[in-house]
């Protein structure tokens, strides 16, 4: 199958930063949100970040302007009808999921692939929703979108080998590395990566060593270009929580148990970059 016009659905921080990666890279994308205040907040924010890229010399106001011309908004999921691929970016919950793949379902082409940007979640788990689970697959995107070069593409198990190869190249066509994975709680990135966050989490809590001095141990000494703690309030230490907590439930292993640290800044809304206060302090950006 040929993938040539994608519907993107959520207008949050992934959601807005899909959009741009597969308007950035020539392809038409429908933006859809419930509600218009969000979708316009997300392209908002889509207009203010190609502004910056071209100020700073790395995109051109052709480009700019071209890359906007290629995204239509709407509040109206009919509207996603004649999308290839669907990418949905909603909340992090099975059952909202399932909900929303039963109205594409309903909504999309037979032949269109239905992806999901879950973290987490199993895609089966997901796909059972409907009928045709066989074009279901996931789409793990990383944060920012737009810059990140490699998307974990998760394969369930009644996943057809034509759609995962599909989404394969458009993924190849926006200048990114597609990583195949069979599905699994946490995939690959997050089964390897949350449980480092959340181990420097005890070592913060239980005072082992200053948040600096853990993070600077795995960036000179395993070469990370990032520490845990920092990209703990990167990624968002809500979604943290959330995937300790899959990955505890799927597997059935007390090493994986949330740090109470970490549940405890959660319930403080301290989830990071995206609130402000993490881990570290995130002072608010100056407009340019």
């Amino acid at each position: 199958m040929n993938i040539k016009t994608i519907a993107v659905l959520g207008a949050g921080t992934m959601g807005r930063g899909i959009v741009q990666a597969f308007a950035q890279n020539g392809f038409p994308v429908i933006f859809y949100a419930r509600r218009e205040a969000g979708v316009k907040e997300g392209y908002d924010y889509i207009v203010d970040i190609l502004a910056s890229l071209v100020k700073k010399g790395k995109l051109s106001e052709a480009d700019r302007q071209a890359t906007l011309d290629r995204i239509t908004i709407t509040t109206k999921l009919e509207d996603v009808a004649p999308a290839d691929l669907v990418v949905e970016s909603i909340a992090e919950n099975l059952e909202v999921k399932q909900d929303m793949m039963r109205k594409l379902e309903g909504i999309c082409r037979p032949d269109a692939i239905l992806a999901s940007n879950t973290s987490s979640i199993s895609i089966s788990a997901i796909a059972s929703a409907i009928g045709t689970p066989e074009r279901v697959c996931g789409m793990h995107f990383f944060y920012p979108p737009a810059m990140m070069p490699v998307i974990e593409i998760a394969v369930a198990r009644k996943t057809k080998p034509e759609a995962v190869q599909a989404v394969k190249e458009m993924v190849s066509a926006i200048q990114k590395t597609a990583i195949e994975v069979q599905e699994a709680p946490g995939f690959v990135f997050n089964r390897l990566t949350i449980p480092q966050i959340n181990e420097a989490a005890y070592l913060l809590m239980e005072g082992v060593a200053t948040r600096e001095d853990i993070d600077a141990m795995l960036k000179l000494a395993s070469s990370h270009k990032i520490g845990p703690l920092e990209l703990g309030d990167i990624i968002g230490l809500d979604v943290c929580l959330s995937i300790m907590e899959v990955l505890q439930k799927e597997l059935g292993e007390d090493k994986y148990r949330p740090c109470p640290l970490i549940r405890r800044m959660v319930y403080a809304n301290e989830l990071g970059r995206k609130t402000g206060k993490g881990f570290y302090e995130y002072p608010a950006k100056k407009a340019d």
